[in-house]
């Protein structure tokens, strides 16, 4: 797995556990020394309107995904061997996920 490829998993949720798309934000470094992967939740009913650290996949078909779909910054951690690859963000959309995880996570 590589960071900015689209993976389904079981995503808990604030309420329920549901099988949906996430895409990977850890890194190669992060993933040889650890079991487990981070992701971050993609969903096809965005906030109205998009929170600041929301951003629109433009390209979804081509990320492997099935219907139009957002990032949230909503993070969790599962074993890696528990997430399955399905495609992967084009370069735009992963630069926009990276701007959207920064803003909310890492201060300038």
């Amino acid at each position: 797995m590589r960071p900015g490829d689209i993976v389904i998993a079981a995503f808990p949720g604030a309420q329920i556990t549901k099988t949906r798309p996430a895409v990977v934000l850890s890194t190669a470094i992060y993933q040889r020394h650890r079991p487990d992967v981070i992701l971050g939740l993609i969903t096809t009913k965005p906030a109205d309107p998009l929170c600041p650290t929301d951003c629109e996949i433009t390209d979804w078909k081509s990320a492997g995904l099935h219907a139009p779909s957002c990032f949230r910054l909503y993070l969790v951690t599962l074993l890696q061997g528990h997430v399955r690859v399905v495609g992967r963000l084009v370069d735009n959309d992963w630069q926009e996920v990276r701007r959207r995880v920064q803003l909310g996570i890492v201060e300038e």
